[in-house]
């Protein structure tokens, strides 16, 4: 890259400078007879840039691998657990000494998951679940801990009576003022967040016919108007997630922080489970981590709100009971083998050599990846395919305007490129040949894409501090082509 590229770059750096984005974890589940050593995963989180990661227990052997690696940790307290940690304080003091204390800060925890879910489990616990929480922070005050560590509880979307459109997002009437309304109240007390576990492939494969995949994908496409608030909604777990923050203003509680504690795709699923396939795996979780490192994980409800994303899983479950899919969430087998290629970091390059997040999704249009039984998941809103991850067979490559962080940020974009940035934009000007559709998406993909072929197609010549990305199928926007040189 010449000297040129990097002085325009830095500059549009200062112009458009963001708040430090969200970050991403994985969550690290041990349902399996097969898994490699706990040293073993250690080093393939970091061989793999993983900084944060998400237990289910606190296992000693896993704690004590974790230790002085850097990777910051959450450990859990299970649900079994909670009737004794609710009703006897000395209970949870020695519970967090002996699985918290003694491993700090050589084992950087940073949160206890006090239960999983609660709210859905058959034994009903819900009763036990804020007092153990009160029970846990007092055993971190008195050890001093509490303001390094933090305690939360994961909670399922089940907990929402509605959750769309997004604003009519309210908590079941059960929870709403007696368990929820005091769990916010503790976790701003504390200064803590609240732990949020969404699945948009659940909405999905449950409503294929009336939702899009590339809704459910975080590809472009024509987004949702939510009528409450005339917020539009361009992925479906912002509105997922906006549903919990709209249940959450109803208690006067939407300035609680939310940290997505689980969130997937399944490679592989049962003739029934519509979507479930490694191509569409891939799409969502590098589209997510993609968006998350590039500072663009606010909200329409919450645009400036930076969100950490915990992705589900590490490895494929071989002993988790329930469908195909319940076993195949894996982002790596347990061999240590990707099971599909993504990255969790950016600028790492991928196997060919191209910047990026080591990966670029081409919207369906390529080969497909079929489940377990033989047949094909590969319903697409366009018929198009499942949205399979790969490099294009020419090798070329296009820059495109991202839609999802909104015409403002695209327009700012659009004049860097065109300005400072020195990309032909004469194609887009009024009467020319790629004038048309004039609208600031169709325009700023021109512009981008012109930049980025004239300035070697590195990854960050397609970045535009998250307003571009690269794909590797030709794109076409109105009866305009974009060149693959400038």
């Amino acid at each position: 890259m010449g000297p040129f590229c990097v002085c325009f770059i830095f500059l549009f750096s200062l112009l458009f400078a963001s708040s430090e984005g969200g970050s991403i974890g994985v969550n690290y589940g041990r349902v399996a007879n097969n898994l490699p050593s706990a040293p073993g995963v250690v080093q393939l989180l970091k061989a793999n840039g993983v900084t944060q990661v998400k237990l289910y227990d606190c296992d000693q052997t896993v704690l004590k691998s974790l230790g002085g690696s850097g990777i910051k940790v959450t450990v859990a307290l299970p649900n079994e657990l909670l009737s004794a940690t609710a009703t006897r304080a000395s209970f949870a003091a020695g519970w967090v000494q002996r699985n918290v204390a003694v491993y700090y800060p050589s084992t950087q925890i940073q949160a206890i998951a006090v239960g999983n879910e609660v709210f859905v489990n058959p034994k009903n616990l819900t009763s036990y679940l804020l007092p153990a929480m009160v029970n846990v922070q007092a055993a971190l005050v008195k050890l001093k801990l509490d303001k390094a560590i933090k305690v939360s509880s994961p909670i399922a979307l089940t907990a929402l009576q509605s959750s769309y459109p997004p604003s009519a997002g309210s908590f079941r009437p059960e929870l709403a003022h007696t368990v929820m309304k005091p769990i916010l109240d503790f976790l701003r007390q504390t200064g803590s967040y609240l732990m949020v576990n969404a699945y948009p492939f659940f909405a999905y494969e449950a409503n294929a016919n009336d939702i899009s995949l590339d809704y459910a994908l975080f590809r472009p496409n024509a987004g949702q108007l939510d009528p409450g608030s005339g917020l539009k909604y361009y992925n479906l777990l912002d509105a997922q997630i906006d549903a919990v923050v709209y249940a959450m203003s109803a208690l006067n509680s939407d300035d609680v922080r939310i940290v997505i504690s689980e969130t997937g795709w399944p490679s592989k699923g049962d003739a029934t489970e519509t979507g479930a396939n490694a191509n569409n795996a891939a799409a969502y979780n590098g589209n997510l981590i993609r968006r998350v490192l590039s500072g663009n994980c606010g909200t329409p409800k919450r645009p400036q709100g930076d969100i950490d994303v915990y992705l589900f899983a590490l490895f494929n479950e071989n002993q988790k009971p329930g469908p195909t899919s319940e076993r195949n969430y894996g982002m790596f087998y347990p061999s240590q083998q990707k099971v599909y290629d993504v990255s969790f970091v950016l600028g790492s390059g991928n196997s060919n050599g191209k910047g990026g997040v080591g990966w670029s999704d081409d919207g369906g249009k390529g080969s497909t990846n079929n489940n377990s039984t033989g047949t094909s998941n590969n319903q697409s809103s366009s018929g198009s395919g499942s949205g399979t991850v790969r490099s294009s067979s020419t090798g070329q490559t296009w820059c495109v305007a991202n839609t999802m962080v909104g015409k403002e940020k695209l327009q700012k974009a659009l004049d860097f490129a065109c300005g400072e940035g020195r990309a032909d934009c004469k194609a887009i000007q009024p009467g020319s040949a790629c004038y048309e559709p004039n609208t600031v998406e169709a325009h700023a993909s021109f512009a981008f894409n012109n930049y980025y072929q004239k300035n070697g197609r590195g990854f960050w010549t397609c970045h535009f501090e998250g307003a571009a990305y690269v794909v590797s199928q030709a794109p076409k926007i109105g009866n305009c082509a974009l060149p693959t040189n400038a």
